[in-house]
């Protein structure tokens, strides 16, 4: 393997094992479907890089899996509704991203969750490819794995090294057309900040590129200001934005049924003039199905686009 780069303190206690398939991953890939299949519509090559990739491929019957539960109030409890409705119901959003799900899974039950850097891997093409960089002692190893076995028709690559710090000779492509996926785990607050310092060196190196940042709601203050300081840095840049929250349910995070998280958000820059749109369609379907008190809810706003 090649050597780690990274800077320190770095806490290596999360694992998204215990959280793949949560209301949160729901909403962050579905999102990600919406995204990647309008890129993919212009026959330009296109670069994914994918600066907190995690394990890539998750089992949801695993002992990580079962043990929190949380698939069973996200992606389970969504394709319950849907079967429960009817598959007219689902908006097209949502039917894009269980479809996904299910051919990932041979058309059988949805068993094995992709990751990020795999739904990349299913929706691209051979002119395209993937950079994931994980760091995880562990994650890193199984997501090599995964990418070694994935049969995925584009370049799939990685790195055991910082995505904050990988991204940045990444930027801009010589494919001039790329998407960057951005999910840390927030373990340290000092992840909000470089959140942003990341995203204002990618708009400087690379403006026209598209930015798809996930974060979670939780009761620091950092969390709050995130998106607030995203807003006023790429409308500096002079570039669009679209930003969508789920909430499930009230309480801090790791109170109340499911466990987990009670809210989260996903901060697109440069989003496909087609997906506020598709996201006014299918927030309200997903309180609708993932919604587990009467706090449950969504907001939508955008900018230039």
């Amino acid at each position: 393997f090649p050597p780690v780069r990274v800077r320190y303190p770095y806490m290596f206690s999360y694992r998204h094992a215990f959280h793949a398939g949560n209301h949160a991953d729901v909403l962050k890939h579905a999102t990600l479907v919406a995204v990647l299949q309008h890129l993919t519509l212009k026959e330009g090559a296109l670069s994914v890089v994918d600066t907190h990739a995690g394990a890539g491929l998750y089992k949801l019957d695993s002992n990580s899996a079962t043990t929190s539960a949380e698939a069973e109030f996200g992606i389970k409890a969504l394709l319950a509704h849907i079967s429960k409705h009817g598959k007219a119901s689902a908006p097209a959003l949502l039917s894009a991203y269980v479809g996904m799900l299910r051919q990932f899974n041979g058309g059988k039950d949805i068993k094995m969750y992709p990751g990020s850097p795999i739904i990349a891997a299913e929706l691209l093409r051979t002119q395209d490819r993937v950079m994931a960089f994980e760091v995880h002692p562990t994650d890193h190893r199984l997501l090599r794995t995964t990418l070694e076995q994935a049969t995925s028709r584009a370049k799939l690559l990685m790195d055991r090294k910082d995505g904050f710090e990988g991204i940045r000779s990444l930027l801009p492509p010589v494919s001039r057309r790329g998407l960057v996926v951005c999910d840390p785990s927030y373990e340290l607050k000092t992840d909000y900040a470089e959140v942003l310092n990341m995203t204002v060196e990618a708009l400087r190196r690379f403006a026209t590129g598209s930015m798809l940042i996930w974060y979670p709601l939780v009761g620091r203050p950092e969390a709050h200001d995130l998106p607030r300081k995203l807003k006023n840095a790429v409308a500096k840049a002079g570039k669009s934005w679209l930003h969508a929250t789920l909430q499930v349910r009230a309480g801090a995070a790791g109170q109340g049924t499911g466990g987990g998280l009670g809210a989260s958000g996903v901060f697109v820059v440069n989003p496909p003039h087609t997906l506020k749109a598709q996201m006014q369609e299918a927030l309200p379907y997903l309180v609708e199905a993932l919604g587990q008190d009467t706090h449950a809810a969504f907001k939508l706003e955008s900018h230039g686009n």
